[in-house]
């Protein structure tokens, strides 16, 4: 079914036009007493308020309180503020918006981010009051706590309940946390913690390790040299020492040949000796047959 628009120009507060669409839409149009629902991506336009949802129901008197479900998202073009949620309940006569289940809500002029379960927001005051599982994100600044006051006009936020804000590396936790948003400013009461690092101790602590990381670089350098030049010397000494050591045994060896050779010699001339002298003897023993044979004859 396409989608239908219908212009209307109400009496009350300040004769406000409402624009608005949807697929489909039940209800009676300009009965005040009578609630219009629209549904279908369905769509609502006020003078202050933009929303877009599954499901839109205006009622009251001159449609006084607009509630959207599903899907909400929307702008507050007087206070400069977008917003996504489940749910919404507007009341155009108050310019108070209640904007529960998962909601996020962005201050454009501010650069300010509010995520939680339950924001109230006063449009006049510009004053969000925000409860359950708030975190606020603002610069390096993450705000949470379990219940909060955002004032927009002056920048201020109230946080308590397990309050907790993170700068950066630095954090604090109380009771209850003040802080300007503009300044930076904080103000922490009851059971005061916190932790803070200092960056210029950290930068130096940082060069004192690179500046180690070197030296012990170049100590480890040089230590690798020296083992270099000491296993070279033991190389060096190695080999000289296998080098005497043939030395040593060629020599033994020549020793011992030249040994085996005077042995072998002594041995050949005693031996040539015992020859001679068994000659002899044989003569000798010769001469004595000769002349027993004479001596018969």
């Amino acid at each position: 079914m396409a989608a239908f628009i219908f212009l209307l120009s109400l009496t009350y507060a300040g004769a406000e036009k409402i624009v608005f669409s949807a697929d489909s839409m039940t209800g009676t149009v300009g009965d005040k007493s009578d609630s219009t629902t629209l549904e279908g991506e369905a769509y609502v336009l006020t003078e202050s308020m933009e929303i877009s949802a599954d499901k839109i129901t205006m009622y009251g008197d001159d449609f006084r309180y607009i509630e959207a479900t599903g899907s909400v998202d929307g702008k507050n073009m007087e206070s400069e503020l977008e917003f996504t949620c489940g749910k919404i309940k507007y009341d155009r006569e108050t310019k108070i918006a209640l904007l529960s289940e998962d909601v996020n809500l962005k201050d454009i002029k501010n650069d300010v981010t509010v995520k939680g379960h339950l924001i109230e927001y006063n449009q006049n005051t510009d004053i969000a009051v925000m409860q359950i599982d708030i975190e606020l994100l603002q610069k390096d600044n993450v705000c949470t706590g379990v219940y909060a006051i955002y004032r927009k006009n002056e920048q201020m936020l109230e946080l308590s309940g397990n309050a907790q804000i993170k700068q950066g590396s630095d954090t604090f936790r109380a009771q209850h946390i003040t802080m300007n948003l503009d300044s930076q400013e904080i103000i922490l009461d009851g059971r005061v913690k916190g932790s803070v690092v200092d960056e210029r101790k950290s930068e130096n602590t940082d060069a004192e390790t690179s500046e180690d990381a070197e030296n012990t670089e170049s100590i480890e350098n040089a230590e690798n040299t020296e083992n270099m030049e000491e296993e070279n010397d033991s190389a060096s000494e190695n080999a000289e020492t296998s080098e005497n050591s043939k030395t040593n045994e060629n020599a033994d060896e020549n020793a011992l040949n030249d040994t085996n050779e005077s042995e072998t010699e002594s041995k050949n001339d005693n031996s040539e000796e015992e020859t001679d002298n068994d000659i002899h003897k044989d003569k000798k023993s010769s001469n004595k047959v000769k002349k027993r044979s004479r001596s018969k004859s």
